[in-house]
C-alpha cells in the first residue's frame, strides 16, 4: 500500500512539476516505491528475489542521477533556465 501511494505521488509530482531538478527526484521517487514493492513482495514469499531485483533497481537510479544531473548542468549553462516548457522548444 505505501509503495502504491509512494509511486503515485510521483507520477503526480512528475506530471505536475516543471523544473527538471523535481521531475528527476519524481522519477528517483518512482524507482525507490518499485523496489520497496519488490522487497515486500519478496518477503511475504520467503524468497530473495525481491531484494537482487531491488539492487538493480539501485544501481539504474544512480546511473540515472549520474546522467540526468550532467545534464541539468549542461541544459542551465545553454538556457539559464530549468523550467521543462522552455526546453520543449529547443532547436536541434
Amino acid at each position: 500500500m505505501l509503495a502504491g501511494i509512494l509511486f503515485s505521488l510521483g507520477l503526480i509530482s512528475l506530471l505536475v512539476r516543471r523544473n527538471l531538478i523535481f521531475v528527476l527526484m519524481s522519477l528517483e521517487v518512482m524507482l525507490n516505491a518499485a523496489g520497496l514493492a519488490f522487497v515486500v513482495a519478496g518477503s511475504r514469499w520467503h524468497q530473495a528475489d525481491g531484494q537482487v531485483v531491488f539492487m538493480f533497481i539501485l544501481a539504474m537510479a544512480a546511473a540515472e542521477v549520474a546522467v540526468g544531473l550532467a545534464l541539468v548542468l549542461q541544459i542551465y549553462r545553454r538556457f539559464k533556465s530549468l523550467d521543462v516548457d522552455e526546453l520543449s522548444e529547443m532547436r536541434g
